[in-house]
């Protein structure tokens, strides 16, 4: 193999590869290896026919694409590794030649990881942010509890009101024909949450257990299902049980049950404490980011869009892996929200390039204030790790191995330079209000 390196403008190069007929000649040795079983010609057993009688019959170049599909991912990655490019992108590959009996060559256009050149960052002006916890938020948080210790009773002696939880069972029809989607048995509707449509369940207020009710709706202009959106439909609605949250009273009892606390007065007291850490934790995080924000803002750096479509492609993976986790495939969530793949990779353009900022800005400040972590923030890092998956510090260290021991460190040598400038930008702020 031979490589060619072209630096272009913007960050970006060009690698032109080479690989010589033999080695071309002998992936299609391979592919002819691997496809003879399923090839038959006349006069010959089906997978014994030679090389050269079915390249006569279908083309020098039968065994090619495959032979070429092995041979550039293998042949790329020994020209990346050759050269000394930090590359940052999915390759571009563009096949120039590719006959049989001549070499094949193919170029790969790639980011390159900018350069950045830093302004300010120590001591930036952040807002300020004032830290209280209202009576009213600690009667919201207390409110919280109170309604996750509530017990569900069914109601027999008064319909249906806002809140309460109808166990119903429903088909829709629109010009008095039942459409798919529109049937359902024991649902369970909590009335004024909006899950349905709008007005579907203010129609069963005042409904009484053994109602049959007729809910009149119109679909929204923007509903998912286009061939609903717009009309009018009937829901044939059988009331079938009524429940309602029971409460417990907010009082001493109720402290003792939710905490370690005997008075709710000193329970409500733990509750504005843990209130107060959280808000100055937000607070803290926020100053990081106007300070990172800042940092980024008085950076110069040119990113390439190759290196943005990667980072997309990125973001597009780790969103789909969550909604497999949730049992949706993306096929079913672009039909659900009437999304698509182009208009979700455009949207994530501004979020994926203030990723790749933020990095590149951060890592460029960790360079240069060496705030490289020391073994045992490296061995304390490694238990948190063990004590979340439940295993021995050890086997974290062995699964990840020295990349991952290596990946570790860069990303804790870029929170400490996160550190490092919220911290100057708080002391920056106390000096000036010091003046």
């Amino acid at each position: 193999m031979s490589l060619q390196v072209e630096k272009l403008e913007k960050n970006m190069a060009k690698l032109t590869i080479e690989v010589s007929a033999e080695e071309l000649d002998k992936a299609m040795e391979k592919a002819y290896q691997k496809q003879k079983s399923r090839i038959s010609l006349p006069g010959f057993r089906k997978g014994k026919a030679p090389r050269k009688m079915i390249e006569s019959m279908y083309g020098k170049g039968v065994f090619m694409e495959d032979a070429v599909n092995s041979l550039v991912p293998q042949e790329y990655s020994k020209a990346i590794a050759d050269c000394d490019l930090e590359i940052v992108s999915q390759p571009e590959i563009n096949v120039t030649q590719m006959e049989p009996g001549k070499a094949l060559i193919f170029t790969a256009d790639v980011a390159t990881k900018p350069e950045v050149t830093l302004g300010d960052y120590k001591g930036v002006e952040v807002p300020k942010t004032e830290i209280a916890v209202t009576d009213e938020e600690v009667d919201a948080e207390v409110k919280k509890e109170q309604d996750k210790n509530s017990r569900t009773v069914v109601v027999e002696d008064r319909a249906a009101a806002n809140g309460d939880i109808t166990t119903i069972d429903f088909e829709g029809f629109v010009d008095g024909v039942a459409f798919d989607g529109g049937k359902g048995s024991d649902y369970a509707l909590t009335l004024g949450s909006g899950t349905f449509i709008p007005g579907f369940e203010d129609q069963l207020v005042g409904a009484n257990t053994g109602d049959h009710v007729e809910v009149k709706v119109t679909f929204p202009e923007e509903y998912q299902a286009k061939e609903l959106a717009g009309k009018e439909a009937v829901f044939q609605c059988d009331v079938k049980k009524i429940e309602t949250k029971e409460v417990p009273e907010l009082d001493d009892e109720f402290a003792k049950d939710v905490s370690e606390f005997d008075t709710l007065a000193e329970y409500k007291e733990d509750v504005k404490k843990n209130l107060t850490e959280k808000k100055e934790k937000e607070a803290r995080t926020a100053k990081e980011n106007a300070a990172v924000d800042k940092a980024i803002e008085n950076a110069q750096m040119d990113i390439p869009d190759l290196m943005i479509q990667t980072q997309c492609r990125q973001m597009m993976d780790d969103f789909a892996r969550r909604m497999q986790q949730q049992g949706l495939s993306m096929d079913q969530y672009f039909q659900f929200t009437g999304q698509s793949m182009d208009k979700m990779m455009e949207d994530m353009k501004p979020q994926a390039l203030k990723r790749i900022q933020t990095r590149l800005v951060l890592e460029k400040i960790a360079e240069t204030e060496n705030t490289q972590p020391s073994e045992e923030e490296i061995t304390e890092e490694i238990q948190k790790m063990a004590d979340a998956y439940k295993m021995e510090a050890d086997k974290i260290r062995e699964a990840i191995g020295e990349d991952g021991i290596e990946q570790l460190k860069k990303d804790l040598s870029v929170q400490k330079a996160v550190t490092l400038i919220a911290d100057a930008a708080v002391e920056a702020e106390k000096a000036a209000d010091a003046e």
